[in-house]
């Protein structure tokens, strides 16, 4: 269970309620009591239509919330697509760096290539400012298991071990509604990759178009997707909801054990 942490003002789940660093170290106390067994801090909204935000400014959103935490007794991530960023966070003391833009920017295979440290490569159509204006596939499925399969040849080719790569098919991220329940409903031909799968489906509009509700009513529907995806295959499940998720799967596994 990977908790979520926004250090970020414009949040689509919580609305900057954690953009102050002390809220965010806060907060994250409160996951990891609530049994996350990772944590997530991203200094850089992903929703749609979101601004771009410059390497100071994330940078002094996220390592400090790092640093504050790095004597935790859980890895953290940090969810960044700038290399700066990463290289900063992995001085600070991260074991993962989650980035949507697959590492495709300049410099981001070479950090993770000489750090060792773990990364988890996310398919994205278009850019979060206007990835949903409109998202076009032939075939969502296929193109998405391509793309990873393409991005993880590449990062073997740098010398970055399987170990080291957790794959995210990215929903809401340059998809429509059919896109994103194609994409869970074939949840498992991505593991077929013979690599980790990420599910970050966490109070997403999917969930809030199938079941009419806000962001803020959408706990129970992400307990639902969670579990689905942890049935599929998952194994990493990127969540708001910590301890709710928690016991879901906890009582998912001991029934099918």
């Amino acid at each position: 269970i990977m908790g979520i942490i926004n250090v970020t003002p414009d949040s689509f789940s919580d609305q900057g309620r954690y953009a102050a660093s002390e809220k965010a170290i806060e907060h994250a106390i409160k996951l990891i009591a609530d049994g996350a067994d990772l944590l997530d801090i991203g200094g850089e909204s992903s929703r749609p239509g979101s601004a771009y935000v410059s390497l100071d400014e994330e940078l002094n959103r996220v390592i400090p919330v790092i640093e504050a935490l790095k004597s935790a007794a859980i890895p953290i991530s940090v969810d960044t697509t700038k290399p700066e960023v990463m290289q900063a966070a992995v001085q600070a003391g991260v074991s993962m760096i989650n980035d949507i833009n697959a590492l495709r920017t300049e410099g981001a295979l070479k950090i993770i290539a000489e750090s060792g440290v773990m990364v988890c490569l996310m398919h994205m159509q278009g850019l979060p400012k206007t990835m949903q204006d409109n998202p076009l596939y032939a075939d969502v499925v296929s193109e998405v298991r391509e793309f990873l399969q393409q991005r993880i040849q590449i990062a073997q080719d740098w010398g970055i071990s399987n170990d080291q790569l957790v794959i995210d098919p990215g929903f809401g991220f340059g998809k429509t509604l059919q896109h994103n329940l194609e994409l869970f409903r074939s949840l498992d031909q991505f593991t077929t990759l013979n690599i980790p799968v990420m599910v970050g489906v966490s109070r997403k509009s999917m969930l809030g178009t199938i079941t009419g509700n806000d962001v803020n009513h959408r706990t129970y529907a992400s307990i639902a997707a969670a579990v689905l995806a942890a049935e599929k295959g998952a194994k990493i499940l990127r969540v708001h909801d910590v301890k709710a998720t928690k016991e879901a799967i906890l009582v998912f596994n001991a029934l099918n054990r």
